[in-house]
């Protein structure tokens, strides 16, 4: 590992110690809520009613009320874990078109 290569290391890591703090530091105190929340109040200053759903989560249907948190944190985790596994495998795909497209012209010259 050369010198300047260690040095790029150490500013990205840097970089992204700084993008993992500054947020922290920024937004002390800041609450935040969901954009359900916010998108009923808005509902609500603009039509001067409350807010009523017009359909119903399908889960919640089943149960018979909402869902427990952790159901739903885990639903939402394996959605994600859906999401990433999928743009993995063509990420994956595109590497390993381009070795192989390397490979195919070394072997033509």
């Amino acid at each position: 590992m050369t010198k300047q290569n260690k040095k790029t290391i150490v500013v990205l890591l840097l970089l992204s110690v700084l993008l993992i703090v500054a947020p922290v530091l920024a937004l002390r105190g800041a609450e935040f809520g969901g954009s359900d929340d916010a998108g009923s109040v808005m509902v609500e200053e603009v039509t001067g009613e409350a807010y009523e759903p017009w359909a119903t989560p399908i889960f919640e249907q089943f149960l018979g009320g909402e869902l427990p948190g952790e159901l739903e944190s885990l639903l939402f985790c394996v959605q994600t874990g859906i999401g990433v596994g999928v743009i993995a495998f063509f990420l994956g795909r595109f590497v390993e078109r381009k070795k192989i497209e390397k490979e195919r012209e070394n072997e033509q010259k």
